[in-house]
């Protein structure tokens, strides 16, 4: 039975991206580590920050890229080789411009979407076989505005939005990392 072994939270290394839109994949995994009281290590060899959790019983790695975006798939693809880690037991976790502001969705492969880490993430894996949580950020309007929109922070109340989807998409986390997909699709979809 299939179950999910490593999630990554896709964003920009640096504290000048931190708090941006672009780095709500290192929120969500940040926020599981520190849920878990657990710690993240560098690992320079495998060009990623990495934590280890429990969740659901099952043994779970946190990775967040340490390539910068564009590049992420440099480090997913050493992480999943080094940990004998298949692409569908992988779970990314990626702002998505095409959801409001807080909402939650999870999608089994798909395109990437214009979405650069997702992208590079497709050409190193080889495929698009792994599970996505995407986590929206709004769009700005025009996509002459996507640049400066992703990479800047969001407001006090869209922040507020983000935490609070983050908080809930948590709460499936157990069936997620279970591969109860269907159940967990009807119930965040619906939230």
């Amino acid at each position: 039975m299939t179950k999910i072994k490593m999630i990554v939270g896709l964003g920009n290394i640096g504290n000048e991206y931190q708090d941006t839109r672009h780095n709500v994949g290192e929120w969500f995994i940040s926020k599981i580590a520190q849920d878990k009281q657990e710690s993240f290590s560098s690992n320079s060899k495998l060009n990623s920050n990495i934590a280890k959790v429990n969740i659901a019983y099952n043994n779970v790695i946190l990775v967040f890229p340490t390539t910068y975006m564009n590049n992420s798939g440099l480090a997913v693809s050493k992480v999943a080789n080094f940990y004998k880690i298949e692409s569908k037991e992988i779970l990314i976790v990626h702002d998505e411009l095409d959801i409001d502001c807080g909402q939650i969705r999870l999608k089994k492969g798909g395109g990437h979407g214009g979405h650069n880490g997702l992208r590079s993430i497709h050409q190193y894996l080889g495929t698009n076989e792994y599970l996505r949580l995407r986590i929206g950020i709004g769009h700005p309007g025009h996509k002459s505005k996507v640049s400066n929109y992703v990479l800047s922070k969001p407001s006090v109340e869209q922040k507020k939005q983000i935490d609070i989807g983050i908080d809930n998409a948590i709460c499936f986390l157990d069936d997620i990392i279970n591969y109860q997909l269907e159940s967990v699709m009807q119930r965040l979809h619906t939230k």
